[in-house]
This record gives structure tokens, C-alpha cells and sequence, in this order.
């Protein structure tokens, strides 16, 4: 049997065999703070989340302060705003990750970054980052994949809006680039998304096709799409983090509190130990309950010579006497000896 693809992270291994590896996403969810970025970290390190993710960028790396049409977002959570205004808001500042990596550290939780250019590798590099994950806007940018996969450490790659083609030319350059390993998420690039374009079937579909693990980067509310994705094989599940939605934030919207997201934690890795593996044996947990079955049981008293019949054998709890499968076999049949009420019918009181 082929062994199920995994990766490691920080020596904490990743893939089917292992139970779901959740990211904690902060995004710009720290509203301009550092004071809250840092207390978001104590907060994601309270869920028992595996690990929690930011992004490097500045406005001015990841876009460009420009007045034109295609600079500016229509509809959505964030209509009307300029891409480098929305940017500028929700950058974590370059400066900010020595202590949110220190504080981590101190916490004994993995942290990793979403680079967006050479400069963030760079930095993310400088600091030791265990793993890369690029976004799913810059799947397409293989340049940048390279880059990131020069570190010779894993990489997350979110495929929303990604074809197969895409796809298969992300992971290919993250693998030929130095990687030491990629794991590939279903993701679907809408925020918030609706359960109706959740699609977590691809998840199945995606671990069939590519030679390495699979997971969920999941906009959707609640947990429902994530537990869903376990049961589907995914293998990382990564999800938005606020302290309060009411804050506001850029992704605050379809973020989880953190009582939500300690619940997704336990719920993902609860579906995956619920999962198992297919068998049809008694489980030693099932076999102290076997005698409450049913069994056939004397239900009239009966002397002997009297023949069995359904006013003096029943099929009841427990499961001491024959197999209710035996009823036919022993009615008309004679009792062998006087038979008291309750006792479990056998073989050798029958004639």
C-alpha cells in the first residue's frame, strides 16, 4: 500500500495519517496595533490551534497608490475602496514581526507568514520561519513561488480561482524550486463565502489528483465547511481569527471569536479521530454490551414434554439464551425438562 503523502512543519507532521493541522489566520484583524496583534496571538494560542498565519506585505509592495478603475474594488465587502487603501489599512508592518514571531515563540505555537513579494521572504527567512504560505491571488505568481520554495521549506498553497492547469504549475514550482514539500488548499475566493460555493467535494477530488496533502481554506461561516472538509480528507483547515467581530477589521466579517474557533479546533479533530477506518468487527468498547442483545428467553413455565411455542419462548433483552435467528428451528419442538420462566433457552432443554 502506497504510504498517505504528509509534510512536517516545525516537526509537527502533516498528512492523512495525523490529525488535522489548524491555522489560526490574524490577517489585518489587529486593526493598526501591535498591542492587539500580540494579544491576538495569546488568544489563537488559547484554541489549541497548530498554528497561526500572517501576512507580509506593504501597500506599496503588494499594489500601487494609482487612481485608476481596476485600482479600486466594486461590490463585495469592500466596495469602493482603493486596493492600496485597503492595504495600507490591514499591512502587518514589516518592524511588528520580531515580537509577534517572539511572542509566538514564548506561547509554543508554530507561526508562519503569506509572503508577497521577495522582501517579505526575505524577512520571514531572517526570522526562521518553519513554512511559506502563498495566497491564492499569487498561486499564479511563480516567480514568487520559487522564491519562497528557494528556503527549502514547505509550502501552503491556497487555490482559489486556480484551475487544475494553475494548479499543477504552483506545485510544480514550489517542488522544482526547493520545497521541501507543498500542501495544496481548496479555497474559494469570495468573503465571505456561502456553504452553496463551499464545495468541499473538491477536497476528495484534489487528494486524488495531487501527490501531497490536502486542506481548507475556509471563508464560510462557522465550522460546518471545515468539519465537512475532514470528512472529505482534508488534512489542514485554515481559518480566519478575531478577537471580537464587533471590533471591525478588514476580515473581521467572516472571522471566528475565539470560543469559535477553540470549537472548530476540537470539531475538526474530533471528526478526523471519528473517521476511522472501515470494519465490521465487535470494537472492545461494544463488547461488554454484547450480552444486552436479544436472545430467545422462556417467557411461561414449561413442563417437560410440553412442545415450544410463541405463548412460552420470546425473543428478548438480554442476550444469554439462542439467537432470535433460531425461533423457527425451535417452536413445535418438546421441552426436555421442566422449563421456569426467564431462564435463556439452549439447545440441550429442547428435544
Amino acid at each position: 500500500m502506497t504510504k498517505p503523502p504528509e509534510i512536517e512543519i516545525a516537526g509537527r507532521k502533516v498528512g492523512p495519517a495525523h490529525e488535522p493541522f489548524v491555522i489560526c489566520e490574524l490577517s489585518g484583524n489587529h486593526n493598526g496595533s501591535l498591542e492587539r496583534a500580540l494579544t491576538m496571538i495569546d488568544a489563537a494560542a488559547d484554541t489549541g490551534c497548530d498554528a497561526i498565519k500572517i501576512q507580509t506585505y506593504t501597500a506599496d509592495t503588494i499594489t500601487m497608490d494609482v487612481d485608476r478603475p481596476e485600482f479600486r474594488i466594486h461590490g463585495g465587502l469592500w466596495d469602493g475602496r482603493s486596493l492600496h487603501e485597503l492595504y495600507q489599512e490591514a499591512q502587518t508592518p514589516y518592524d511588528w514581526h520580531p515580537a509577534l514571531f517572539e511572542r509566538a515563540k514564548a506561547r509554543g505555537v508554530i507561526l508562519f507568514s503569506s509572503p508577497f513579494d521577495e522582501t517579505a521572504v526575505d524577512l520571514l527567512a531572517s526570522l526562521g520561519a518553519p513554512a511559506y504560505k502563498i495566497a491564492s491571488f499569487e498561486a499564479v505568481d511563480i516567480p514568487l513561488i520559487r522564491y519562497a520554495a528557494a528556503q527549502g521549506k514547505p509550502l501552503i498553497i491556497s487555490t482559489g480561482m486556480a484551475n487544475l492547469a494553475e494548479m499543477e504549475a504552483a506545485q510544480d514550482a514550489a517542488m522544482h524550486g526547493g520545497a521541501s514539500g507543498t500542501v495544496l488548499l481548496h479555497c474559494v475566493s469570495s468573503y465571505p463565502a456561502t456553504f452553496e460555493d463551499a464545495n468541499v467535494r473538491t477536497v476528495a477530488d484534489m487528494a486524488q489528483r495531487f501527490d501531497c496533502p490536502i486542506g481548507l481554506s475556509d471563508h464560510t461561516p462557522g465550522s460546518a465547511a471545515s468539519v465537512a472538509a475532514i470528512a472529505m480528507g482534508a488534512c489542514v483547515i485554515e481559518k480566519h481569527f478575531t478577537l471580537a467581530r464587533s471590533d471591525g477589521g478588514p476580515d473581521a466579517a467572516f472571522s471566528l471569536e475565539p470560543d469559535e474557533f477553540k470549537a472548530l479546533v476540537a470539531d475538526c479533530k474530533n471528526a478526523w479521530r471519528a473517521l476511522g477506518m472501515a470494519h465490521y468487527d465487535v470494537l472492545g468498547a461494544e463488547r461488554g454490551n454484547i450480552q444486552f442483545r436479544r436472545s430467545l428467553y422462556v417467557s411461561a413455565d414449561v413442563k417437560a414434554g410440553e412442545m415450544l411455542s410463541r405463548a412460552n419462548v420470546r425473543s428478548i433483552r438480554p442476550g444469554n439464551g439462542l439467537p432470535p435467528a433460531d425461533l423457527e428451528a425451535v417452536l413445535g419442538r418438546p421441552a426436555k425438562r421442566d422449563l421456569k420462566r426467564g431462564e435463556p433457552l439452549a439447545w440441550d432443554m429442547v428435544g
